[in-house]
């Protein structure tokens, strides 16, 4: 399906990233590779979700002489949606060590598939710098647009980064956070009538912690 007519999402095409997430639809695949390849799908992710950090130069001493560079200016912070967003967040912090990590904890009410809060933890200076709302599957786009709406309540500046995203999702987004990128691994068909994606990968939940 084409992304072109939702300015607000970004897919991240990489051969390896469309070569892993083949891997990890796969209904065979276990619940350890599954962690393992998600992991390796958000670290390739996050070279281009970070693509506007910002910097500042500086100078360091080599063993050769002084060198111009530049480091992150603003603290970094992680937002995974309880509980599937856990799977995603040890691959950006591979690369973004010195990234904080807040929590979200919501759930989607399986009759009405409204968000439910259940859990909020963020660091109390989140607003100081670029904030990353992670969630491995964007369906309807209640519980994304739900915890966009609790962090801009404290001033932060919001970009989400998932694996596997659908129209409704974000379309909903775009209504309600048009200011908010999204940047996906695929954009997927549609929603069945359970609100799961189609064709997606089941419950991340579920295949990350091994509970389905």
């Amino acid at each position: 399906m084409s992304a072109s007519r939702f300015p607000n999402l970004f897919l991240l095409e990489h051969p390896l990233i469309r070569h892993k997430l083949t891997l990890v639809r796969d209904a065979r695949t276990p619940s350890h590779e599954f962690r393992r390849l998600l992991g390796d799908i958000s670290a390739l992710m996050t070279f281009e979700t970070c693509r506007h950090l910002p910097t500042e130069e500086v100078v360091v001493r080599t063993p050769m002489g002084d060198a111009r560079g530049s480091r992150i200016s603003a603290p970094v912070t992680l937002v995974p949606i309880l509980r599937a967003g856990i799977g995603m967040t040890d691959g950006l912090l591979a690369l973004i060590p010195e990234a904080r990590v807040g929590h979200l904890g919501i759930y989607r009410d399986e009759e009405t598939a409204r968000p439910v809060s259940y859990y909020s933890k963020l660091p109390s200076d989140i607003a100081a710098g670029p904030v990353f709302l992670i969630d491995p599957m964007l369906a309807t786009g209640g519980s994304a647009a739900f915890a966009a709406t609790e962090l801009k309540k404290v001033g932060c500046r919001v970009r989400m980064i998932c694996l596997v995203a659908a129209p409704p999702g974000v379309e909903r987004m775009l209504r309600e956070h048009p200011d908010v990128p999204i940047h996906a691994a695929a954009l997927d068909d549609r929603l069945d009538e359970r609100s799961y994606i189609v064709p997606g990968l089941g419950d991340a939940g579920d295949r990350i912690f091994g509970t389905r």
